[in-house]
């Protein structure tokens, strides 16, 4: 049986490293094969991008080869999907080779397209790609002061981020001195602080404790970047000395192009992970439109519900378990403090106060991320 993984981010790789281990025997004899098929050689550890803007790590450690993240019965090639031949149980590739399969995994993630809002490029930091965070980094170290916005566009993934980087400015120029010549206001597209309501909660009396100003149903509209002015939907406006934003993102050109999913994010069974209308195609990490955060944590659980699945099903033909949403956000407060959000489909988070330790786990866990994508964790 052929098993053809699309997408060498967190979900592609923890399922096709827990595969390759649940059919070790299938593989050595003949029974079974994965091919993955990735777009970089290159694999990124993409919350450390938040770390890379305050200055706190350097891009060079957030990339490993992708092969040595592999086991090694799995064929890998840097050679990016094209066409999607679906009723054909094939796909062609950027070379132009097709590759065939019995069941496919579509793991290709997202995209920012700051684009989307006017002048937000010219007029605002951010820190969804390498560039961009060492360029909001050089920006924050000529900071002397002023009116900081923080602004979040809608979809995006990660939606822990617009509270994390709050926490991480307030720090940073406090310990630069300057906390005193900031206003800070951060604007949120709903009505409260955060999509979840008990994140929303837990992060007013935060955000009151560090003086920090919010206005909600602030839908980005558009950026002055040259009279520094950010612009709501709702006909609401903020000027700035600072900006710093929150993209809206997309699913993969590829499967907007391919025609797979409205935005780039796949019609997605909540609990099988199945595409809509195809039993032999999973749908892994931001590229589904599943209701739950758009994160590596949701990915890792996705690629190991659909790895014993799979597995399952070259085994004894059918799968075995569900996926129940399940989520786990580490929440960076500040003062060298974290929480962190656990939730389900049917279990809202509970936040716990934010100490210490939780805070060096989350550390801990920027050097553990690549045993985790190796599926030994």
């Amino acid at each position: 049986m052929k098993i053809l993984v699309v997408g060498g981010g967190t979900g592609g790789t923890i399922l096709a490293n827990n595969l390759a281990r649940r059919l070790a025997g299938e593989i050595r004899a003949g029974k079974a094969s994965i091919t993955m098929l990735s777009a970089s050689e290159r694999h990124m550890y993409q919350p450390g991008l938040l770390y890379v803007a305050f200055g706190q790590m350097t891009p060079d450690q957030l990339y490993r080869d992708q092969a040595s993240l592999l086991e090694s019965s799995i064929d890998f090639h840097v050679d990016p999907v094209e066409h999607f031949q679906l009723d054909r149980k094939q796909v062609k590739t950027k070379s132009g080779r097709v590759f065939e399969y019995d069941i496919l995994a579509i793991a290709t993630g997202s995209r920012i397209v700051p684009n989307e809002v006017p002048g937000l490029l010219e007029g605002g930091e951010l820190f969804y790609t390498e560039d961009s965070a060492l360029k909001m980094f050089k920006r924050l170290r000529e900071f002397k002061g002023g009116r900081v916005g923080i602004v979040v566009g809608v979809p995006h993934k990660c939606p822990i981020a617009p509270i994390e980087v709050v926490f991480s400015l307030h720090d940073f120029f406090k310990a630069r001195g300057i906390r005193d010549k900031v206003t800070m206001k951060y604007h949120y597209p709903l009505n409260r602080l955060h999509t979840i309501e008990n994140v929303a909660k837990w992060a007013k009396p935060e955000f009151d404790r560090m003086g920090v100003e919010y206005e909600t149903l602030f839908n980005v509209k558009e950026v002055d970047a040259k009279n520094r002015v950010v612009k709501s939907e709702e006909g609401t406006e903020y000027a700035y000395d600072l900006l710093i934003a929150i993209p809206p993102h997309r699913g993969m050109e590829v499967i907007e192009r391919e025609k797979l999913g409205e935005g780039g994010w796949i019609p997605t069974d909540r609990h099988s992970l199945n595409m809509i209308g195809h039993d032999n195609v999973f749908v892994l990490g931001d590229t589904t439109n599943l209701p739950v955060s758009k994160t590596g944590s949701a990915a890792h659980f996705e690629a190991e519900v659909a790895a014993e699945n799979i597995a399952s099903i070259v085994k004894i033909g059918t799968p075995v378990r569900e996926y129940d949403g399940k989520v786990y956000c580490f929440i960076e407060a500040g003062h060298d403090r974290a929480t962190y959000a656990m939730f389900n489909y049917l279990n809202p988070p509970d936040l716990k106060a934010p100490n210490k330790s939780m805070h060096w786990f989350k550390m801990s866990y920027n050097q553990m991320y690549w045993t985790s994508v190796r599926g030994l964790l």
